[in-house]
């Protein structure tokens, strides 16, 4: 990974509690890697709109999929220029009053040029990249793509031109006077956790002759 500095850019600079504030490309990544899903802003018809959708980060390309007819993807291809942000729940910072109390996450806004993957084996390469950046080692386990599967997808990248990261964590930060109160403060950790897998049954599945994958079993820690 590089030290190198992605910010503060015009617009991404963090103005409100700028003591969080990151802009080394490591954080940035780190971030960016572990977030489930992000979001995407754009302008539909004159209106501000944002989209949750799945994220695959390679270098310092951002990739996203949709599809061939999701309004805002297309919008933000008109645009040549695109915003998108993600954010990790880490848990609840419980101060001694309500004002001082937060929540403790981790966040990323990108700015960046962004373009329509066009090439087709680059298209599908970057397909295929969506499957192990969901669940890594899936792509082995799953058939491939087809033709009409991929037609049907639009595939995005946006270029990372400047980034910030916000970190907010550790102790609650209680004004002197609330000291001494007699209030429980302190920090919940909170974490993304997996439930019991519930198998198919229709097909192959329907006689249980099919093990949990390899890819779900580390997912879930060889605990099932």
């Amino acid at each position: 990974m590089s030290d190198q500095v992605l910010g503060p850019g015009p617009h991404t600079r963090v103005r409100r509690l700028p003591e969080k504030a990151r802009y080394d490309e490591v954080t940035v990544n780190e971030i960016l890697d572990e977030a489930r899903f992000c979001t995407l802003a754009g302008v539909v018809d004159g209106l501000a709109m944002a989209l949750p959708t799945l994220h695959a980060r390679e270098g310092r390309t951002v990739y996203l999929h949709g599809s061939q007819s999701n309004a805002l993807m297309k919008s933000v291809l008109e645009a040549g220029r695109a915003c998108l942000s993600v954010t990790i729940y880490d848990g609840l910072r419980l101060a001694r009053s309500g004002f001082e109390s937060s929540i403790a996450y981790r966040s990323v806004v990108v700015v960046g040029a962004i373009e329509r993957v066009e090439d087709q084996h680059e298209k599908g390469r970057v397909l295929d990249l969506f499957v192990d950046a969901v669940l890594p080692g899936r792509l082995a386990e799953v058939r491939p793509m087809t033709d009409q599967e991929q037609r049907l997808t639009m595939v995005l990248a946006l270029k990372i031109e400047e980034a910030s990261a916000k970190v907010s964590s550790g102790p609650t930060e209680d004004p002197d006077e609330d000291k001494a109160l007699h209030i429980w403060s302190g920090v919940i950790p909170a974490r993304l956790s997996f439930g019991a897998p519930v198998p198919s049954r229709d097909g192959a599945m329907a006689d249980d002759s099919i093990v949990l994958p390899q890819s779900v079993q580390r997912l879930l820690g060889n605990s099932w």
